[in-house]
């Protein structure tokens, strides 16, 4: 069977940098942030329009769907994970061992309730458009595990320079997160798997490495392990053994994708100024619907 199955197509522009798609299955709608612009956008399939959900919002980036259908997602502003349900945002997380995030970016929900969230820089570095500058007051950029349960805050990767996107695959055995530094900051663009036991990861080992440029920023995984990645100004499926399945260009530099649609086979991508939407054949391992 083919993965992909469809034409790639534009569905919305005038964004400055796209960031963060959810497929939000209650309203049929797909919600994405516009980072340096400061709003919130989501985009109606059956209408084919798109509306600023809200603005002034702290300059969000990546989200994901709890366990109950609201909306977590990463503040650079307000250096917090953070939930909006129907409208009403509050703070989940926006402190480590009494020193603020960095500027949380990318999100994903396990299927136990607990929240992991990656804290690199880029919300606070001299000169960003996607936040304020700021310093790093922990003194790292961490991947962590929050549960909002008892509201512990652990890191659970520390290693890498700068950890960006982030996926579990299907049985959550395996941690998946991008280290978007580059080779400027002397590490390749990659993907490092790491295996996750009783809330910990274990030793990670590289899953994909990407030449230069071409940085995975934010990805999925389908319902077969497949990791459906952004890879510069392109979209790249992964085999559960990092073998290069299929590839498709984008007209311009892809940061994150979701599948959505009303049978979640629709994969939407955030590409610098635009929304784009590719037919596939899979799902999201971690569809909630």
């Amino acid at each position: 069977m083919e993965l992909i199955t469809g034409a790639l197509e534009k569905l919305s522009e005038g964004a400055v940098w796209a960031e963060g798609p959810v497929w939000l299955p209650d309203t049929q709608t797909v919600r994405w942030s516009d980072i340096p612009n400061d709003r919130i956008l989501e985009f109606d399939p059956e209408s084919g329009q798109t509306r600023v959900y809200a603005s002034g919002v702290e300059y969000t980036n990546g989200r994901t769907l709890d366990l109950d259908g609201s909306v977590v997602q990463c503040s650079h502003g307000r250096r917090r994970v953070e939930r909006d349900r129907g409208g009403v945002v509050t703070a989940l997380v926006d402190s480590f061992g009494g020193h603020r995030l960095n500027s949380p970016n990318d999100v994903v929900v396990k299927g136990d309730g607990t929240v992991w969230f990656t804290d690199p820089p880029y919300g606070i570095l001299p000169g960003t458009r996607e936040g304020h500058e700021g310093e790093q007051e922990y003194g790292g950029c961490h991947v962590f595990r929050f549960d909002p349960a008892t509201e512990a805050l652990t890191p659970v990767v520390t290693e890498l320079v700068y950890p960006n996107g982030l996926a579990f695959s299907p049985d959550e055995s395996i941690l998946y997160v991008a280290d978007t530094a580059g080779p400027d900051r002397g590490v390749p663009y990659r993907i490092t798997a790491f295996p996750v036991e009783d809330g910990r990861c274990g030793a990670g080992t590289t899953f994909v490495q990407l030449e230069d440029g071409r940085a995975s920023d934010g990805f999925r995984v389908d319902v077969l392990g497949r990791v459906w990645t952004s890879a510069g100004p392109s979209v790249r499926v992964y085999a559960p053994d990092g073998g290069l399945l299929a590839a498709v260009d984008v007209p311009e530099k892809v940061s994150n994708v979701c599948f959505g649609g009303p049978d979640g086979q629709d994969l939407y991508i955030t590409a610098t100024s635009s929304l784009y939407r590719l037919r596939t054949s899979t799902r999201d391992a971690a569809r909630r619907q």
